[in-house]
């Protein structure tokens, strides 16, 4: 379980922050542990659910002291609970029981093509790239741009086209509509890319690049490998 102190802002505009204060792994109600993780629904009730943290351990949650009622099945959450008691080991991961302090919905999106129809609405503002990082099959970026009020669009985009095992690294682009916003706050965004439309049937991982522009007509370039075998 990591920790982590952060200023985020979910799904687009949603600023708002979270904390851990304490790196004591002991159970205590006392104690809280953030997270990243995805929502896995497990029927029809509101707590009957789980979510699978980005280290691979489980969540099963038993209390909640922040409404349920939105999440849904594949969401991708930042979460704030508190561990209860050790629910199993399992394949060199924990399953845990949690109380739910609250969470946050972080903006989860597929890769886009480039098209005439949607290239526009694309965009190509800059935005810089405080980090970026790959977990199972997600492609995840902590990201600052300025802004003021109105709605901006984050996508990862490629182009059409046919993926081969010999057209790698795939090249996908970083681009951010900011609406003509004007420059007046600074924001800080997490958003997650599901890089599942990059898989081929003849590997079990590929390699891509992804390029953008940050402010100051600065280039950025991250070389990564998406491994699916265990995924």
């Amino acid at each position: 379980m990591k920790k982590y102190l952060l200023w985020m802002l979910t799904g687009i505009l949603g600023l708002g922050v979270i904390s851990c204060e304490d790196d004591n792994d002991s159970y205590s109600l006392g104690k809280y542990w953030v997270d990243f993780g995805v929502v896995i629904d497990q029927g029809n009730d509101h707590m009957d659910y789980t979510i699978k943290i980005d280290d691979g351990d489980i969540l099963y949650p038993v209390n909640s002291n922040a409404s349920l009622s939105d999440l849904e099945d594949g969401d991708r959450v930042l979460v704030n609970y508190t561990v209860l008691s050790h629910k199993n080991s399992l394949d060199g991961y924990d399953e845990y029981y949690v109380e739910i302090n609250s969470w946050n919905d972080i903006l989860l999106k597929g890769i886009l093509d480039i098209t005439p129809a949607n290239e526009d609405s694309i965009g190509n503002d800059p935005v810089n790239v405080e980090n970026v990082w790959v977990s199972n099959n997600l492609l995840n970026f902590k990201l600052s741009y300025w802004g003021f009020d109105q709605t901006h669009f984050i996508n990862l985009v490629k182009q059409p086209g046919e993926l081969t095992e010999d057209g790698q690294p795939f090249q996908l682009e970083l681009r951010h509509n900011n609406n003509n916003d004007r420059e007046e706050v600074l924001y800080t965004a997490y958003v997650s890319f599901d890089l599942s439309a990059l898989e081929l049937p003849s590997v079990d991982s590929v390699q891509f690049t992804v390029n953008g522009i940050q402010y100051g007509n600065e280039d950025f370039t991250y070389d990564g490998v998406f491994n699916y075998s265990d995924n």
